[in-house]
């Protein structure tokens, strides 16, 4: 059910959201398949939004393979009837299937776009921008991010980022959120001239260490807003989300 329909005239004024890495649906080192444990741990945190990277729409070989492989795509298998709405970005198309971004809403989705952010035919990422139907808010816009593991790649992809965000209307909210592979921390210099701000930077100094998930030294996965503040970022470093993914998840109160 959507907080909407629970209370159909209420205005939201804070958002619990989450981003995650899910690597396909395999642990480190892709050693098990726990995309069932996965969605268990995301369903105790009741998060109004899940920003969800290298999410697998179809895999023809690990459905033959694997005896608990979900019968729907991985992000409806997650979204489950905790989250209605759901949109889906495909990004790497294979024979076996593909992957990309997603994300999970309690609320509607009024319309999206996937932009391919692929640099020179390499590592095929994207953007997925959702606008969401929030009661009592402006639009509100929710971009979900994977950039390339080059640093020249990344730049690219950041100034397409930028582009984006140069089309949104200056004065609505902005959530972007997901895995920057940003291990040489350029991001939040390039973003900051698009008025974004990292949640954890704001209010810790620096982004959270996020990958491999076991022994976190890398701030690889960010959020980062725009005319909205943020409350109670934190970084779930401990178990089971350590052994769920290889990178660690980040949730935030986002406050419209």
């Amino acid at each position: 059910m959507r907080n909407q329909d629970m209370h159909p005239n209420a205005s939201f004024q804070t958002l619990h959201i989450m981003t995650i890495n899910v690597h396909k649906g395999f642990n480190f080192f892709n050693r098990r398949h726990i995309l069932p444990e996965l969605r268990d741990a995301v369903n105790t945190l009741s998060t109004d939004m899940v920003f969800l990277q290298e999410v697998i729409g179809e895999h023809k070989e690990h459905a033959m393979r694997y005896h608990d492989w979900p019968g729907v795509t991985q992000y409806e298998y997650l979204a489950d009837s905790m989250w209605p709405d759901f949109a889906y970005g495909r990004n790497a198309v294979y024979p076996e299937g593909d992957h990309g971004n997603a994300l999970l809403s309690r609320f509607p989705i009024l319309r999206y776009e996937n932009r391919d952010i692929s640099i020179r035919g390499t590592e095929e990422r994207g953007l997925l921008h959702c606008i969401l139907d929030i009661p009592g808010q402006a639009e509100v816009h929710a971009i979900c991010v994977h950039l390339g593991l080059r640093q020249t790649h990344r730049l690219e992809q950041l100034a397409l980022l930028c582009d984006l965000l140069d089309t949104i209307p200056s004065s609505e909210p902005v959530i972007v959120a997901g895995d920057f592979n940003d291990w040489r921390l350029q991001a939040n210099k390039v973003l900051v001239e698009c008025n974004m701000h990292e949640a954890f930077a704001l209010h810790y100094g620096q982004s959270a260490k996020s990958f491999p998930a076991r022994w976190p030294f890398l701030r690889l996965d960010r959020i980062y807003v725009r005319n909205v503040s943020v409350r109670n970022a934190e970084a779930l470093y401990r178990r089971p989300w350590s052994h769920l993914s290889d990178h660690v998840p980040l949730i935030a109160e986002i406050c419209l």
